[in-house]
């Protein structure tokens, strides 16, 4: 026989399994049904009040910075983290505004500051990304994509050449292997090397031992500063920024990786660099890498009989630090560069960087 039922609904119901259904179902609908609503209704304000503090957070505007020098830094950052968020077609526009030399065979482009040359983990946009784009904003909608014939690092400007076809890069490729290509480049150096002009002939270790050998010389400098020009014989990554650091005690202006022995740390600077660049040491981390690719020379290639010479004016940022730290540019140019490729370079310059 049944047991009697209760009206209480904490109540533990016996009886036939239809009955304990019905039972079970009119006590606890009601219950679930207002848990539910109580779920729907925190998820949904909570879904909200993020919402509106993720649009906070975009329309809050960081203080604005009273020295121009803090003010320069701030659009610098911004600028490299709009390099990854903008279009392709606006990026492959922009370069081709400011292409520094063009033929049948090459594209020479300025290549600008924190844009990478490949893909790679947190990489959205990079050059390799518009190639196809650009070459048909040069040859029309049914022009191949351009190649690639060297690379620079992501936070490296400069000269970077491209080819039409994959037999020139091929090339090219091979005139940078067999060290055919006289490379130059200009960079702002914390504290100012000793002796002004050498030779630096240290291997650079990453997995294993590399031969590497730069030789550089002063253009200009002050007790605390100086603008160096490098030609480095070897190609081993980062080989510019470890001789200078650690060959000749000269770091490279905003090179967070390799100023330092021990750690890896924002770039520490004297008070009289501070003073000059207008910033605090906490802001330091902001300065960008100040190394500049600034003149390639390529051999006699294909049907063009003579060398060709390619020059790039750094950016904006570049200059202004120069300024800042009392530091002069050559009076005339002094790699024998043409009016036209630097009239490029300029544009380039004012388009592509701060």
């Amino acid at each position: 026989m049944a047991a009697p039922t209760s009206n209480v609904p904490r109540l533990w119901v016996w009886g036939s399994r239809q009955r304990l259904g019905n039972v079970f179902s009119l006590v606890s609908k009601p219950f679930c049904s207002a848990a539910a609503a109580s779920g729907t209704m925190s998820a949904q304000r909570l879904a909200e009040k993020l919402r509106a503090q993720k649009q906070e957070q975009k329309t809050k505007q960081p203080p604005v910075p009273t020295s121009p020098v803090q003010r320069r830094v701030q659009e610098l950052v911004r600028f490299t983290k709009q390099l990854q968020r903008v279009h392709p077609n606006v990026l492959a526009k922009a370069l081709s505004r400011g292409i520094v030399h063009q033929d049948k065979d090459l594209v020479v482009i300025n290549k600008p500051y924190g844009l990478p040359v490949h893909g790679g983990p947190g990489v959205r946009l990079c050059i390799s990304d518009v190639l196809p784009i650009l070459a048909k904003m040069l040859h029309g909608h049914k022009a191949e994509p351009l190649h690639l014939c060297h690379r620079l690092d992501k936070e490296t400007t400069g000269v970077m050449v491209l080819a039409w076809e994959k037999e020139v890069a091929h090339q090219v490729q091979e005139l940078f292997r067999t060290r055919q290509v006289a490379k130059k480049y200009w960079t702002i150096t914390v504290r100012v090397p000793v002796p002004p002009a050498g030779v630096v002939d240290i291997p650079v270790i990453e997995k294993e031992a590399h031969t590497a050998v730069t030789q550089y010389q002063v253009l200009s400098s002050t007790l605390s500063a100086a603008l160096v020009e490098l030609q480095p014989i070897t190609g081993v990554k980062h080989q510019l920024r470890v001789h200078l650091s650690f060959g000749l005690d000269c770091p490279i202006l905003g090179d967070h990786k390799y100023s330092d022995w021990n750690k890896l740390a924002p770039q520490k600077l004297s008070l009289g660099t501070l003073k000059k660049l207008g910033l605090h040491q906490a802001k330091a981390r902001h300065i960008p890498l100040h190394l500049h690719a600034r003149q390639l020379i390529l051999p006699a290639l294909g049907s063009r009989k003579e060398e060709l010479s390619l020059v790039c004016e750094p950016p904006r940022f570049f200059f202004r630090s120069l300024q800042r730290l009392d530091l002069q540019t050559p009076s005339q140019d002094q790699n024998g560069g043409d009016e036209a490729g630097r009239e490029g370079a300029v544009k380039t310059a004012g388009l592509l960087g701060p």
